[in-house]
């Protein structure tokens, strides 16, 4: 079952949290070759974009449910869904540090081996995995608050605990990074071999450069929008992704998933897919307007639990019998029971012959339960959305904020073909639905409002559910309303960060305890990172 949580953690190379020097000289010799040779670094890139993307999992636990894309009612999402840190669960929290220090970690052995082996040859490699770990910690950082940077994945070094710098010098970090190795790039020069992204294209590479640089800096528009003007303004003038062609996506492959523990999708397994579904109120948003999303998205599944359970049977996808889950509910027969909501579409059977959620929208399943499916990283709708925010603000940015605007929702409508051919959207249904919906300007709050919206829509129907709640925390939009389930342990409002990896208090202390003491609060899923002040 889910629980185990057999994650793809087979990693190739080990990170400060694990193994010693020697045993990294190890792995990485082969007594036949020199040092250097018996490992072809291109394939540590694939490695860490295929591991970096596929974080789903905790997804669905944590920011799926606490941004009311999916709801479910059953006690193993509590922690997400209705804000409890139910026992042994709260250690998922810390799980996108350890697996996002291990890929950041695989990065810098990558460039290390492109270095020792021939840095002119591996010139493009090794400024391309200076842009994958901004990528990376960028996650880590926006999901925690201050993390190891500037002493990350040295255990080389012989830095066992790394310091944990201020949010602040990180992102003056990623940015500058960022700029150095794009600048880097260099078409002329030897391609990638291994590459998920784009397949060696150096072009594409640098489009998408300035789109994390885009996204970084954009993040700092609540608490350092003087910081944040320029860099964008950078990103804008250098260029960006074009069209849906540019999505940053990983396929995944099939025949090398588990099809009981492992999806390419948030959904890993059949008995998550089982147990949640599609949040009210994202069915309520995409019907107000119409959405030609819900269509695609969701399905009805067949009356009766045994037709509910079995994945195989495909429900009802009219979107005019869709109905989204309220969050904050359960199964325990109590006042939070879901009989007992005011809209529950159910009947009164239970047990065997009666699914209680068997009436509402779950996550299509031909579209999203399926092996060898999209993992997306960064789509051109996300930059076309703040691009169109940032032309709001009033920064030197090409274009008009509605033209902006319109090819984000464009770009969304449109790439729900990548994530499966059954998801496709007639171009014809796309331009009339956004010819209907122009950007509302008659006010800056208006126009952020309905922006965002569509980003976490966007997010949210492509499965980047961290996303989501990144640009939900910066932003403040969707207006979102908490839930506030008996032993939530936030005061009924919903998690601005999560907590440290456990480890660390114990191995790493001092740094952790130097970090914590820099968040208003402390280590609490209630405090804030500093460009969430």
């Amino acid at each position: 079952m889910k629980k185990i949580c057999t994650l793809l953690l087979s990693l190739l190379i080990v990170t400060e949290f694990g193994c010693s020097k020697a045993q990294l000289d190890k792995i990485n010799t082969d007594p036949t070759k020199s040092p250097g040779e018996s490992y072809n670094p291109d394939e540590l890139l694939s490695t860490a974009q295929f591991k970096s993307s596929n974080k789903g999992y905790y997804q669905l636990l944590y920011q799926s449910t606490m941004m009311q894309l999916l709801a479910s009612t059953y006690l193993y999402y509590n922690n997400g869904d209705k804000y409890v840190n139910a026992g042994s669960f709260t250690d998922y929290q810390g799980r996108i540090f350890e697996e996002g220090y291990a890929d950041a970690s695989t990065i810098r052995e990558m460039q290390r081996l492109a270095k020792q082996n021939d840095p002119v040859k591996y010139s493009n490699l090794i400024n391309i995995g200076d842009i994958m770990f901004v990528l990376i910690l960028q996650r880590i950082t926006d999901t925690y608050g201050d993390v190891p940077y500037s002493q990350a994945s040295k255990a080389r070094d012989g830095i066992k605990y790394p310091v944990y710098d201020k949010q602040e010098d990180i992102y003056n970090s990623m940015l500058t990074d960022l700029d150095k190795a794009i600048n880097g790039l260099d078409p002329a020069k030897p391609k990638p071999t291994a590459d998920l992204f784009y397949q060696g294209d150096i072009i594409k590479w640098k489009k998408f450069g300035y789109a994390l640089m885009l996204r970084v800096a954009m993040r700092l528009t609540k608490v350092a929008p003087d910081k944040a003007m320029p860099w964008v303004e950078k990103a804008a003038a250098a260029g960006l992704f074009s069209d849906i062609s540019d999505n940053t996506l990983v396929m995944t492959d099939e025949s090398n998933l588990d099809g009981q523990n492992g999806t390419s999708l948030a959904l890993r397994t059949v008995s998550d897919y089982r147990e949640v579904r599609w949040s009210q109120t994202l069915i309520d948003e995409l019907r107000k307007t119409n959405d030609p999303r819900l269509g695609v998205i969701a399905e009805v599944p067949q009356n009766g639990l045994a037709n509910n359970i079995n994945e195989n049977l495909t429900g009802n996808i009219d979107p005019a019998v869709q109905i989204g889950l309220p969050n904050g509910y359960d199964l325990s027969g109590g006042a939070y029971d879901i009989s007992k909501y005011a809209g529950y579409p159910g009947g009164t059977g239970t047990g065997v012959d009666f699914a209680p959620l068997g009436k509402y929208s779950r996550p299509r399943t031909s579209v999203y339960l399926k092996l060898g499916g999209p993992n997306f990283v960064m789509t051109y709708a996300e930059t076309e959305f703040l691009m169109a925010e940032a032309k709001v603000r009033g920064w030197n940015i090409p274009g008009t904020a509605a033209g902006h605007y319109a090819n984000g929702l464009r770009g969304a409508l449109k790439g729900m073909g990548q994530l499966d051919k059954l998801a496709e959207i007639p171009d014809a249904v796309i331009n009339d639905y956004v010819t209907k919906h122009p950007l509302d300007e008659s006010s800056n709050e208006k126009a952020f409002e309905m922006i965002n919206t569509q980003y976490w829509v966007t997010t949210g129907t492509y499965f980047n559910f961290i996303e989501s709640w990144l640009n939900w925390k910066r932003s403040g939009y969707p207006r979102l309303t908490p839930v506030n389930y008996p032993g939530n342990v936030t005061n009924g409002t919903i998690p601005r960060r999560l907590i440290y990896l456990s480890t660390e208090v114990l191995n790493n202390t001092d740094n952790y305890k130097a970090a914590v003491a820099r968040l208003p609060g402390g280590d609490l899923l209630t405090s804030r990172v500093w460009w969430d002040q």
